[in-house]
């Protein structure tokens, strides 16, 4: 069992996550710190409901419900006895906790009046127990919804492309193919034009928007042919930060064009997956289209896939119309989305045999064949980061926690380590956060919008915990403080609110803005606006219109997810922490476009290469299975 983790000490009876009432197993799990009080009663309340009273059922349904929390779609009953759990500020030693006997504990599961025993057994019952995995039957729905939709969509008939001319396109949009160097930017773009779903992975710098950009030139000119009309193409992302990016660099690209490629194209309209799924009052999980409702274009592209939920995804796979391309486009080895799932991850990891159809029609266009698996194409070849940020972020991704240290402590400009085990800033980290803070003031003052949003993302503090020393909350306090005494009375501390850099906290259709956009206060003409990146002209909204955002100074990396910065500064929880993993250090790391300071210690670095999260979930064994 690794090191940091430690003896919990006996939870006190009367803080909220204590069910004071729970005994038996659940009580046990829930003093242990594994269960919450809302997982405990779940499980009660089903129990009574359903006439179940056998303890290891209700402990597997709790699990389940805290799986769900916890970002699993499920819990394998199995293994989970071997798992170390955490749930507040430190992970669990779960091993000495009275677990039932895996066998009779699924015995018990399958007989129980709550579950649903197999894949194929009807619907109804509150939980689905299904090879070995326990689900809410909701996300069973979801899950089983996602790979019949990816199952159908495969086995459909291919969209019809005229080879003599995606040979001709590939030759013009990419080059003369090396046959020796093959090219995974071409074979992506290759395998979108012939399949209705593609999947294109890499990390940041590999060319993933420029393939966008080419793919998208490339399908538009197949549509064009016989006198046909321009394909309607989308582009979308999980946050309105991550669209505009998409469609600054995608129309930024597409400029590089030649000038009838361009016009095909056209300006592809981004916006947020709710928005494109179309906003529907009253709901938060449905949408105005859906199966009944398809959505009005024939290739949709969408990306950072890496933060959509398991519940968006069958959401908006319902919505794509059968005949049309989709094209997902992420990191998997980024930070999952918040909610339950890992859709990404598990279709560019699920096994599976190539397709004779497209093999045939790659080795038509002198394309390697053999090696795509449900449409997914891995870039790995970086183009934009060098030196010792791309360094760390490989060894990260590898797994190879003494590389990592070796290149934070290797001295080079691009990557600093401060050491400091309480996570107290350092003057490297105070100067960034005054030097960025001054520019976006003088900007802001004087009315320079462009130059204002410049500096909103020259430097960002990027926390794992939302409270406490390491957390957002103490950072963000600590920041206006300093920009406060720098700036003077007229500063940050003492002002009304222009020049705040703010984050939209929810959701608002009215003003398009949504969760995780974030913008600044500029005095214009008009008065005080708050200004944001859209992937076009800035955005500017009266403030009062703002319903729910917050000052921004620090956030978590979640939050940063989709953006790209000039520079970070990541604050490491302790080693023992449940929130500190490979995926948060990576996402943190690759935010950076030119330097990285992470402030922590040497042990939270090596826990946290070391621990890559795991997501339960039957999606990835059982994609492809008849």
């Amino acid at each position: 069992m690794s090191s940091a983790v430690t003896e919990r000490p006996e939870r006190d009876p009367h803080e909220p996550r204590t069910a004071r009432r729970a005994a038996g197993l659940l009580g046990a799990f829930n003093a242990a710190g594994v269960l919450d009080a809302a997982d405990v009663h779940v499980a009660a309340g089903l129990g009574r409901l359903g006439g179940e009273g056998d303890e290891r059922v209700l402990l597997a349904a709790a699990l389940a419900v805290r799986g769900i929390r916890m970002g699993s779609v499920c819990v394998e009953l199995g293994a989970v006895s071997h798992t170390v759990l955490g749930e507040g500020d430190e992970l669990v030693d779960v091993s000495a906790l009275p677990w039932p006997e895996p066998d009779a504990w699924q015995a018990a599961c399958a007989a129980s009046p709550l579950v649903a025993a197999g894949a194929d057994a009807p619907c109804g019952r509150p939980l689905r127990l299904a090879g070995g995995l326990l689900y809410l039957e909701r996300y069973w729905l979801q899950e089983e919804q996602v790979r019949h939709e990816l199952d159908r969509r495969a086995a459909a008939a291919p969209p019809a492309v005229d080879l003599p001319r995606l040979r001709a396109g590939l030759e013009r949009l990419f080059g003369a193919a090396d046959p020796a160097r093959p090219d995974r930017q071409r074979l992506a773009a290759a395998v979108a034009a012939l399949r209705r779903v593609t999947v294109l992975a890499g990390g940041p710098g590999t060319g993933k928007t420029t393939t966008v950009a080419r793919l998208l030139a490339l399908i538009a000119e197949q549509g064009a042919r016989d006198a046909r009309p321009a394909p309607r193409i989308a582009l979308a992302a999980p946050t309105g930060k991550a669209a505009a990016r998409l469609a600054e660099a995608v129309r930024d690209e597409l400029a590089t064009l030649p000038a009838s490629d361009r016009a095909r194209v056209g300006e592809p309209p981004a916006s947020t997956l709710h928005r494109l799924l179309g906003w529907r009052p009253g709901s938060t999980s449905r949408f105005r289209h859906d199966r009944s409702s398809r959505l009005p274009f024939d290739l949709i592209v969408v990306d950072e896939t890496s933060m959509v939920s398991l519940t968006l995804m069958a959401r908006l796979l319902e919505a794509v119309p059968a005949d049309a391309r989709l094209v997902l486009v992420g990191d998997p080895d980024q930070l999952a989305s918040v909610e339950a799932g890992a859709v990404l991850g598990d279709l560019t990891r699920a096994a599976g045999v190539p397709d004779p159809a497209l093999d045939t029609a790659l080795s038509a266009l002198d394309l390697p064949v053999g090696e795509v698996v449900h449409g997914v194409v891995t870039l790995d070849r970086t183009y934009r980061f060098t030196g010792a940020i791309a360094d760390l972020a490989r060894a990260i991704q590898a797994g190879d926690a003494e590389t990592a240290v070796t290149v934070m402590r290797g001295g080079d400009p691009q990557v600093r380590f401060v050491e400091t085990a309480d996570g107290q800033p350092d003057a490297g980290t105070r100067a960034d956060v005054l030097a960025a803070g001054r520019a976006l003031d003088v900007a802001a003052r004087r009315g320079d919008v462009e130059g204002a949003l410049a500096a909103l993302e020259a430097h960002r503090v990027l926390c794992g915990h939302r409270r406490g020393p390491f957390g957002v909350t103490w950072w963000a306090g600590e920041i206006e403080r300093w920009l406060g005494e720098a700036l003077g009375s007229d500063g940050q501390a003492g002002r009304g609110t222009t020049d705040r850099p703010v984050l939209v906290t929810a959701n608002d259709y009215e003003t398009g803005l949504y969760n995780g956009d974030t913008g600044v206060v500029v005095h214009t003409e008009r008065g005080l606006q708050v200004a944001f990146a859209r992937g076009g002209p800035p955005t500017l909204v009266a403030p009062a219109r703002l319903a729910e955002v917050q000052t921004v100074h620090a956030t978590t990396v979640h939050r940063a997810q989709g953006s790209q910065l000039e520079r970070v500064t990541v604050v490491l929880p302790p080693a023992g922490s449940p929130l500190l993993s490979r995926e948060l250090l990576y996402t943190a790391v690759t935010r950076a476009r030119s330097g990285v300071r992470v402030l922590g210690s040497e042990a939270a670095v090596r826990a946290a290469v070391a621990r890559p999260v795991s997501r339960a979930s039957g999606l990835r064994e059982r994609l492809g299975a008849v």
